[in-house]
């Protein structure tokens, strides 16, 4: 596995434990539906959050949240409609970004909350 797969594993588990810590409860990772790949699922209250993970080792060139695609949000709006209609679902959705960046051994969290396109 490369370096940055790796860092990205890392960087779930790091978004999976803040949510935890922050009251979040994880119903699936890496809920797959078609083309639609989907970091967390997580709920807390009657709120449902699609949660979006991007880690990097640097943020100079540009924002990290900023390198989530129209495409890339057509499929995870898509796999959110599946996941929520599967489980038969009556809750509030939000779609957030979770950004983690890493400066040698120190991690940057920010949660952005309904980051795109809510429904």
């Amino acid at each position: 596995m490369g370096k940055h797969n790796e860092f990205g594993k890392e960087g779930e588990q790091i978004a999976v434990d803040f949510l935890i810590k922050n009251g979040y409860k994880i119903r699936c990772m890496n809920y797959r539906y078609l083309k639609s790949e989907i970091d967390i699922i997580a709920q807390k209250g009657d709120v449902l959050s699609i949660v979006e993970v991007r880690a990097r080792s640097n943020d100079r060139i540009i924002s990290i949240a900023d390198t989530i695609t129209p495409k890339k949000i057509k499929l995870l709006v898509a796999g959110a409609h599946q996941y929520i209609t599967e489980n038969n679902l009556a809750l509030e959705a939000r779609f957030d970004v979770i950004t983690i960046l890493k400066n040698k051994k120190i991690f940057k969290i920010d949660h952005l909350e309904s980051a795109f396109y809510h429904f």
